[in-house]
């Protein structure tokens, strides 16, 4: 999961300011993404999407009032969600940022995930290290203490 960007009041300007940086940030991975699947939401034009067909990135929308169709992000939006920012209250959008970037950090790097084939492996976890319980656990608080990550003690 990567965060490109918060608003209060999102444009389509905006929008298509964040999709040059998503291509900026993947740079030479860009050919491996055949698809965008994106909303029918009005930030979404049609400078937004020749963003991504420069790069031959086909855009796939999805049906109207049809939020299944794009469960990957829905489900995101809930955990994050779930497990963060309905358990805090937000001061301001820098705030909102330094929440988002540090949760995003630990669900990539340390939230362990049931996806297929991620054997409760967080995605940046090494798939070739098979966990071993250890005799002393250390607790590492995230976000203040509203996460928790466990490992074994040095």
């Amino acid at each position: 999961m990567h965060i490109l960007g918060v608003t209060e009041h999102p444009t389509a300007a905006w929008a298509t300011q964040l999709a040059r940086s998503v291509l900026a940030d993947v740079d030479e991975r860009a050919d491996r993404f055949r698809y965008l699947i994106r909303d029918r939401d009005s930030i979404f034009t049609g400078a937004f999407d020749a963003v991504f067909a420069a790069e031959n990135i086909e855009i796939k929308k999805s049906a109207p009032q049809c939020p299944k169709m794009n469960a990957f992000a829905e489900r995101w939006v809930k955990t994050v969600r779930a497990e963060c920012s309905d358990r805090m209250l937000i001061a301001s959008d820098r705030h909102l940022r330094i929440v988002l970037d540090r949760y995003t950090e630990h669900y990539n790097a340390g939230r362990s995930h049931q996806g297929h084939g991620l054997n409760l492996l967080a995605p940046l976890d090494d798939p070739n290290v098979i966990p071993f319980p250890a005799h002393r656990i250390t607790r590492t608080k995230i976000l203040g203490g509203l996460i928790n990550d466990y490992g074994a003690a040095a």
